[in-house]
């Protein structure tokens, strides 16, 4: 089969590799129609993880099963399904839990003592191939797959926002701990930041500021009903006391992770974790589901080479703020999120800019990676002629 192969820093290629295929008697092969490009696969791209060459990348992943295992109950060969870029039993302590980023079952533990969680196509979250690519293996399918309804077709590009951004973007803001008629800071008009923004939308925020530096990102921000912030526009923790009686706003949430950048462009690891203390008001909360890795060789920065960052916790403990941490549990939200979607409450495919074939992935990933005007998300069809 094709898929997309990572060969080292800012070299990916569309390969033939070894069919994907039937492993354990609980999984089934999909025959990916959608699979997309997330903001997290650049980290790999660049060369800032310890990722293997040869890998598969993908984890946003939208197919049809041809192929099923004999143990399999629930899904069925013709299913149209979605899955959580999370890899997971639902049978450990922390699945049980709903915890099902941090499956215990599909770990490697040879990451770093302790490690729980895996997903397709990542560096150091286990051995599982990704779904850039014709075909994909799921395992424990009964548990990861999502059946989709009737209109699975019509609204593809919607639903296969559900394997990654729209239930993180949500997940962001419920680490948050956002509650109706708040305000809320989101840092980054990625593709995240903007499914964060329009879950704080459905939610019922009060006001949603999203700070960013590219005009063309904040201006889909304002069209999911937000106040842009431009980075190059003056200090912004001001500008949110500005606009929220002086406090700053009720919660926040980190949206774009470790390689952040200031006005210049230089990357500056602290800086949004830095800046999100100041901007929240005190007794405020913080989501982050920006990827920290836990150690980033490629790194300038001495700290962030071992997986650290100076943070103001000074502030952050006299202002009484809290945090909450770590990637989606996709399997807590995308069922209801699904529905949403299905009844024409949620429209994520708003954000797509770009659709493709997958021979053309390595292009995609290079345009997406320098943040070129307009190339906000880059969504593949595997099986779309070139």
């Amino acid at each position: 089969m094709k898929a997309l192969v990572y060969h080292g820093p800012k070299k990916v290629t569309v390969d033939t590799v070894p069919d994907a295929k039937i492993e354990k008697m609980t999984d089934v092969v999909i025959k990916l129609t959608t699979t997309n490009i997330c903001g997290s696969d650049l980290h790999m791209y660049e060369g800032r993880t310890d990722v293997k060459k040869g890998k598969v990348l993908g984890h946003e992943n939208l197919g049809e099963v041809v192929e099923a295992g004999q143990a399999v109950d629930s899904v069925k060969v013709g299913d149209k399904v979605v899955l959580p870029f999370n890899v997971a039993c639902g049978f450990c302590a922390n699945c049980e839990r709903g915890l099902t980023g941090y499956c215990l079952t599909c770990a490697d533990p040879s990451v770093m003592p302790g490690m729980a969680g895996a997903a397709y196509g990542f560096a150091g979250m286990g051995p599982y191939n990704g779904g850039q690519a014709e075909y994909l293996r799921v395992p424990y399918a009964d548990f990861n797959c999502l059946h989709l309804p009737e209109d699975a077709d019509e609204k593809e590009k919607d639903y296969v926002m559900l394997s990654d951004i729209f239930p993180t973007g949500w997940h962001s803001t419920r680490l948050a701990g956002l509650e109706p008629g708040q305000s809320i800071v989101i840092y980054g008009a990625g593709p995240v930041g903007l499914m964060a923004t329009m879950s704080a939308r459905i939610q019922g925020a009060s006001q949603i500021f999203v700070v960013d530096g590219k005009p063309d990102r904040l201006a889909l921000a304002k069209k999911l009903g937000a106040t842009p912030i431009d980075t190059l526009e003056g200090d912004i923790g001001d500008r949110i006391r500005e606009m929220t009686g002086g406090l700053g706003a009720d919660c926040g949430a980190e949206c774009i992770g470790y390689q952040c950048h200031n006005a210049d462009g230089k990357e500056v690891p602290n800086l949004v974790m830095n800046s999100l203390v100041d901007a929240v008001k005190a007794t405020g909360q913080i989501g982050v589901i920006g990827v920290f890795v836990p150690k980033d060789p490629g790194a300038e920065d001495k700290l962030e080479k071992k997986g650290q960052i100076a943070f103001d916790f000074g502030k952050f403990w006299f202002k009484g703020q809290k945090m909450g941490t770590g990637q989606c549990n996709v399997k807590a939200y995308n069922r209801r999120l699904r529905d949403l979607i299905h009844h024409g409450l949620a429209k994520p495919s708003v954000i797509i800019s770009h659709e493709l074939p997958l021979e053309r992935a390595p292009e995609a990933y290079k345009h997406f990676d320098n943040r070129d005007e307009g190339w906000t998300k880059v969504i593949l069809h595997p099986h779309a002629a070139a």
